[in-house]
């Protein structure tokens, strides 16, 4: 019975970690959508940004995979 409530939690526990791959997707959408909206009002200044703009998709990325091996260790190493 023991095991069983512990490895609920580990599901649980993983299924909440996941929850920041779907948020890393929601930011990249933002960063990328910031973006063209800068770049659609002022063109001129949109080659300028574009460093930025990977910088912040890279940001965003970097914490959807953080979360996606969180929720892996929890399933597996826990």
């Amino acid at each position: 019975m023991e095991g069983d409530i512990a490895q609920l939690g580990q599901f649980v526990g993983a299924g909440l970690a996941a929850i920041g791959s779907g948020a890393a997707a929601i930011g990249v959408g933002h960063v990328a959508g910031n973006f063209l909206a800068g770049a659609l009002r002022n063109p001129s200044a949109a080659a300028g940004q574009t460093a930025t703009l990977f910088i912040g998709i890279a940001f965003a990325e970097a914490l959807g995979i953080f979360s996606f091996l969180v929720a892996l260790l929890l399933m597996f190493a826990v």
